[in-house]
């Protein structure tokens, strides 16, 4: 079972973290001060850390997720460059918070300050086994399965297409692990969730006192990923600044920590995604055309879930397994009728929608799902 410690000084925001996380299966100890948390994270095994406050992640030696109880910029960038693999402001996204853990468990996230502690988790999470299925027998999810297939074998660099929620960080993964490189490490970084002032750092690296925070080397993404793949997800929200490094990067398979005046090497099979009509945001001069052509040498679309209605019956049976078997739970059956309602739901959020709501659905339902829940708790 997931262990999460916990250290906030707001009583109201740790019992609310405290009820929800074990709502939802994972278990929970919290620590005082964090000298504390610090200590207990080197005596005991935690998965991850929740932390309300500046913390250091060197000391902490586990994934931590820093939680700020004013939405203070500032703070945010002190915690990311303090070795956070995520932050929240209020309000709290608690579906956000959830997504991120649920990652850490699955070994989604790789930061450098956990780099050494977690060296075999990483060879396992490079392999085939660790990866889930691409799920469906339509047309369009069958075209993807094939451009897996002919693309992966190669070092060109993909550009995957598609709404939010679609599945393509999962067609990176299979890129990656149906390619020559799929033992080596495949690194991911959110272009979105990382502010301005942050990104070159975070994809280059720097070197200690290269900033008033920079108190020691750290390397890069694509350091990191050398060797392997590094998943650049939601590459149309980098500003042009960024764009314009990433390019030389590529250009040159070379890269320069933030700080430093040396070139480093790098070998690294670049695949990027976003949601955006990339072709409209060159028009509109938010991104770099020559910089898409650098990415886009192959160019993946992942169909919406509206798209594959005929999928849909097959996603719900495999999430039902799933989440049943991660809640130790008897697996649930859903009648026909239910499965039918699910297929004609408009499914906006497409497949993260449809698995949130599946497991609503199983938490909520009695021994099976019905017509009846899904009309009642599709919506709720």
């Amino acid at each position: 079972m997931t262990k999460i410690l916990l250290l906030s000084q707001s009583k109201s925001m740790l019992n609310s973290l405290r009820e929800r996380l074990n709502f939802e299966n994972f278990t929970t100890s919290e620590a005082d001060s964090l000298m504390q948390a610090a200590e207990l994270c080197h005596s005991t095994h935690f998965d991850v850390a929740i932390i309300d406050g500046e913390f250091s992640s060197e000391e902490m030696g586990v994934p931590t997720i820093v939680v700020t109880r004013t939405p203070d910029l500032e703070t945010a960038i002190a915690a990311l460059r303090h070795g956070a693999i995520d932050y929240l402001t209020p309000p709290f996204d608690m579906n956000r918070l959830l997504d991120t853990l649920r990652s850490i468990v699955s070994d989604d996230y790789t930061t450098p300050s956990v780099n050494a502690r977690r060296t075999s988790r990483h060879t396992s999470k490079n392999t085939n086994c660790a990866t889930q299925p691409i799920i469906g027998e339509s047309e369009a999810i069958e075209h993807v399965r094939n451009m897996i297939r002919r693309v992966a074998p190669s070092d060109a660099r993909v550009l995957v297409l598609g709404e939010n929620g679609t599945g393509k960080e999962l067609v990176a993964r299979w890129l990656h692990n149906k390619s020559h490189r799929s033992t080596a490490p495949f690194v991911e970084v959110n272009c979105a969730a990382i502010p301005s002032e942050l990104i070159e750092s975070e994809l280059f690296g720097h070197e200690k006192g290269s900033f008033t925070s920079a108190v020691k080397q750290r390397k890069g993404k694509f350091e990191l990923a050398n060797g392997g793949t590094l998943f650049m997800d939601e590459i149309g929200d980098m500003s042009l600044s960024a764009q314009a490094k990433v390019l030389r990067a590529l250009q040159e398979n070379k890269i320069t920590r933030v700080g430093g005046d040396r070139d480093i090497p790098v070998d690294v099979r670049v695949v990027a995604a976003t949601n955006k009509d990339i072709r409209n945001e060159i028009r509109l001069g938010h991104f770099r055309e020559d910089l898409y052509h650098r990415l886009s040498v192959i160019e993946i679309d992942v169909p919406p879930l509206r798209e594959r209605q005929g999928d849909i019956g097959l996603l719900v049976d495999h999430f039902i397994t799933e989440i049943c078997t991660r809640h130790d739970m008897d697996v649930k059956h859903i009648d026909n009728e239910a499965i039918d309602i699910l297929s004609h739901c408009p499914w906006t959020g497409n497949i993260r929608e449809l698995h949130n709501v599946v497991e609503r659905l199983i938490i909520l339902s009695d021994e099976r799902i019905t017509a009846d829940a899904v009309r009642r708790y599709y919506h709720s």
